[in-house]
C-alpha cells in the first residue's frame, strides 16, 4: 500500500511534465505551420514593356518582279540566208554591234543596178537641158515654133523626175543592203541565237532578243492604303524611296525610287500597279527575278507613330489585342488596329497610347481583370518570364523541422528520469 502511494506520488509530477512538454511541442508545431504558410500570390509572373512613340517613315513590303527598261526582239528586215552569227549567247552587247549577217550579194547587185539607172536618167536629163537651151535661142530667132519649145521644156521636167525616182530606188537598194547586217538596236544582254547559219529568214522570224540591264525596273502591286499614302506624292514628282532584296539576300540592300504609279486601281483586286527604278551597274539584278519590295513614304510623310513588339499581340478570332496593365496591376483587354512593321516593331493605329504598359511575354497566363506580377523591360528586348519566388515556403519547412527536433529530446530525457526513479 505504501509502495502504491509512493508510485502515485511520483507519477503525478511526471504526468504534469509530459503534459507541459506536449503543449510546448504543439505550440511549436503551430508556430512552424504558421511560418510555413506562404503569402497569397499577387498574380502570375509576366514581362511588360512601355508603349513607345517615335517619328518614323512608314514602310510596306510587297512582292514584285524585275523587268528590263528596254526589250527588243531582233528580226530580219530583208529576206535571205544567214551567213554568220557574230555574238556569244548571253553576252553583253553594245548598241550598233552586228549580231547576224544575211547574204548581201543579191542586195548588192540590186544596189548596183539602181545606181546605173540613176546615171542613165541623169544623162538623159542633162541632154534635155542642152536641147532646151538650144531651143530657147532658136525660139528667140523665131526658128522654131512655140509648141516645140514647150515640148522640150516638158520633156526636161519628166527626165528630172525620172532622175529623182531612180535616186530613190538607189537609196532603197542601199538601205536593203545595209539591212543584211543585223545590228543591236540597244545595249544590253543578248539571248541565244534562235536561227543558225544557213537558214532562210524573213521578217516573221525572231532571230534573238536583247534586254537592257542598267537601269532596271521592279514592278509590284500596291494596295489602296499605299496609293493614298504615296500615290499623289509620286505623281507630283517628289522622291519616294524604294528598296528591294533578292531571294538569296537578307534585308533590302538595293535602293531606288518610285518611278510610276498607275492612273487607276483595279476594282477586282483593289490594287494599283507601281514601278520603281534601280541602278544596276554591277548587273546583279536580272529581268524576271523575284524581288521583295519595301516601299517607304517621302520625307514629308514622317509623323509620330505608336510602336509595340509583335510578342505583345494576341489573336482573338479576327481581331488583334493586347493586355494593358493598369495602376492596380490588373490586366485590361484592348483591341488594337495594327499597321506595318518598322525596325522590328509594329505600328499601332489605335487601341493603346504612349506610356502605357502592356504584357509582352506570358500572354497565356493572363486573364482580363486579373492581377499580374510584372517585370518591366524595354519594348525591343527579348526577356524571359520571371520565376515565382518560393523562399518563404522553403524557409518555413526547416523551421518546423527544427521545432520538432527541439521537442523530441525533452521527451526522451523525461522518459529516462522516470525509468531511473522506478
Amino acid at each position: 500500500m505504501k509502495t502504491t502511494n509512493r508510485l502515485m506520488t511520483f507519477a503525478r509530477p511526471l504526468a504534469a511534465a509530459m503534459a507541459l512538454a506536449g503543449l510546448a511541442a504543439l505550440a511549436g508545431c503551430e508556430d512552424a505551420n504558421s511560418k510555413a504558410q506562404p503569402a497569397a500570390p499577387a498574380g502570375p509572373p509576366i514581362t511588360a514593356a512601355t508603349v513607345i512613340e517615335r517619328s518614323v517613315n512608314e514602310t510596306q513590303e510587297f512582292s514584285g518582279r524585275l523587268e528590263a527598261v528596254d526589250r527588243v526582239d531582233i528580226r530580219a528586215r530583208v529576206n535571205g540566208f544567214i551567213t554568220s552569227v557574230n555574238f556569244k549567247p548571253g553576252s553583253v552587247v553594245k548598241k550598233g554591234d552586228i549580231l547576224f549577217v544575211i547574204d548581201p550579194r543579191p542586195y548588192q547587185a540590186e544596189a548596183n543596178r539602181a545606181e546605173a539607172a540613176v546615171s542613165s536618167a541623169r544623162a538623159r536629163a542633162d541632154l534635155a537641158k542642152l536641147e532646151l537651151a538650144r531651143a530657147e535661142r532658136l525660139l528667140g530667132d523665131k526658128a522654131i515654133a512655140q509648141r516645140e519649145f514647150d515640148e522640150k521644156a516638158s520633156g526636161l521636167k519628166e527626165l528630172d523626175a525620172n532622175v529623182r525616182a531612180a535616186q530613190a530606188s538607189l537609196e532603197a537598194a542601199r538601205l536593203n543592203l545595209s539591212y543584211t547586217n543585223v545590228h543591236a538596236p540597244i545595249g544590253g544582254r543578248v539571248s541565244k541565237a534562235e536561227v543558225t547559219t544557213g537558214n532562210l529568214v524573213d521578217g516573221t522570224v525572231i532571230l534573238t532578243s536583247v534586254v537592257s540591264s542598267n537601269p532596271i525596273y521592279a514592278t509590284f502591286d500596291g494596295d489602296e492604303d499605299t496609293y493614298l499614302r504615296v500615290g499623289r506624292v509620286a505623281q507630283k514628282g517628289a522622291t519616294v524611296p524604294v528598296k528591294i532584296g533578292l531571294a538569296n539576300e537578307s534585308g533590302f540592300p538595293h535602293e531606288g525610287k518610285l518611278e510610276f504609279v498607275d492612273n487607276r486601281l483595279d476594282s477586282a483586286t483593289g490594287s494599283v500597279r507601281m514601278r520603281a527604278m534601280f541602278d544596276n551597274t554591277d548587273n546583279t539584278l536580272v529581268p524576271g527575278l523575284f524581288a521583295r519590295v519595301q516601299l517607304s513614304g517621302s520625307d514629308s510623310t514622317q509623323a509620330k507613330t505608336v510602336l509595340i513588339s509583335d510578342r505583345a499581340i494576341g489573336t482573338d478570332q479576327n481581331r488583334k489585342f493586347v493586355y494593358v496593365i493598369g495602376a492596380d496591376s490588373k490586366a485590361e483587354y484592348r483591341a488594337v488596329t495594327l499597321g506595318p512593321s518598322i525596325d522590328g516593331l509594329r505600328v499601332v493605329r489605335s487601341g493603346v497610347k504612349p506610356g502605357e504598359k502592356i504584357v509582352v511575354n506570358g500572354l497565356q497566363r493572363v486573364q482580363p481583370g486579373a492581377p499580374v506580377t510584372a517585370q518591366i523591360v524595354a519594348m525591343d528586348q527579348d526577356s524571359k518570364t520571371p520565376q515565382a519566388k518560393t523562399d518563404d515556403t522553403k524557409t518555413a519547412e526547416p523551421k518546423a523541422a527544427d521545432a520538432k527536433a527541439e521537442v523530441k529530446p525533452e521527451l526522451k530525457v523525461a522518459d529516462a528520469s522516470a525509468k531511473t526513479k522506478e
